[in-house]
């Protein structure tokens, strides 16, 4: 499994968060097998992400002020804009995960027949669909949200503890 982690700035009406970055991780389960979205649904909650939802991405630009959000990619392919309007295109695949800070843009532009994906998220947190600025109150309420104690995708050793503390 390869890891990315990249910050986003604020960007039109998108927060993003103020510190922690996106990360993207290649390829994150070894063999996806018949049925991936139950194997990502055990890892997240194996790892103190439960799951919550399956469906596609929304193909608006949206953002979540209340939950860090973990998105594995079940089946298919897509393409999605991270950072709000005119920010960063990644291109996604069974297989992968996306880990979404709270305030993070997102939206798909593009998808493959059957795209695929579990959402989870840290306990406690519900999540909320933001589609226009953030309140004063907002924004401090993303730079403070905590974040559990492992990695979604690979627990106690895992990236997002490295890349998310040190922020």
């Amino acid at each position: 499994m390869q890891t990315e982690a990249f910050r986003l700035a604020p960007h039109d009406w998108v927060p993003n968060h103020p510190r922690l970055p996106v990360l993207l991780y290649h390829q994150a389960l070894d063999e996806l097998g018949d049925d991936a979205a139950s194997t990502f649904e055990a890892r997240f909650e194996d790892n103190g992400w439960p799951p919550q939802w399956r469906a596609g991405i929304y193909d608006f630009h949206h953002y979540h002020s209340t939950a860090h959000e973990v998105l594995g990619v079940a089946k298919g392919t897509a393409r999605l804009v991270l950072g709000g309007p005119g920010g960063r295109e990644v291109e996604v695949g069974a297989g992968d995960v996306v880990l979404l800070p709270a305030g993070t843009g997102h939206r798909s532009v593009e998808s493959s027949e059957g795209f695929l994906v579990v959402g989870a998220y840290p306990p406690g947190q519900k999540w909320d669909i933001c589609r226009e600025a953030p309140t004063q109150g907002m924004l401090e309420r993303i730079a403070h949200l905590p974040f559990p104690a492992c990695d979604p995708v690979s627990g106690e050793q895992g990236p997002m503890l490295a890349c998310w503390s040190q922020a």
